[in-house]
This record gives structure tokens, C-alpha cells and sequence, in this order.
């Protein structure tokens, strides 16, 4: 049995549809892959400001003790917070 016309254009167009969602689902790994690295970026600077920067190092205590998910908390459960070297202000 020959194909028609219509099947033909149906079946391009199911091809086309399946192409369209695949780029999609790339750009929105894309996008996912991207939101991530920039919260490793910031956690990672965060972190660092916290060793130099006495504010930083208690605004982090805060975030961590107030994590709304319990999973999130036990992350942090046996991690020592960075908290700021003590100055050489006061050494001669």
C-alpha cells in the first residue's frame, strides 16, 4: 500500500515535533548545567569571603542553620564553617 500525501506530511511533521523537543530538552539541560555552576561559583566565593570577612563568615552560619530541608542540613553536619584568620594587626 502506497503512503499519501497526508500520511507523509503527517509523519514529517511528527519528525519535525520530536526534533523541536529535543532541542528543548537540551536547552533546558543547558540551562539547569548552567544554574548550577553559578551557585558552585557563589557558594565557592562565599566561603572564600567568610575566611578574610567576620560578617560573611556569620551571614554563612545563618544560611546553614536556616536550610529549610533536613537533607540540606546534614550536608553541612560534620563541616567546619570557614571563619576569618585573626589579623596581624596587633603582632610587632
Amino acid at each position: 500500500m502506497a503512503e499519501t500525501e497526508l500520511e507523509r506530511a503527517e509523519k514529517r511533521y511528527a519528525q519535525a515535533k520530536a526534533r523541536l523537543q529535543a532541542l528543548k530538552n537540551r536547552e533546558a539541560t543547558r540551562q539547569r548545567k548552567l544554574d548550577t555552576r553559578r551557585k558552585v561559583i557563589l557558594g565557592g566565593a562565599l566561603m572564600d569571603l567568610a575566611e578574610r570577612d567576620s560578617s560573611a563568615a556569620a551571614m554563612l552560619d545563618r544560611l546553614i542553620r536556616n536550610l529549610s530541608r533536613e537533607q540540606d542540613r546534614k550536608a553541612f553536619a560534620e563541616w567546619d564553617a570557614p571563619s576569618p584568620a585573626p589579623s596581624d594587626e596587633g603582632a610587632t
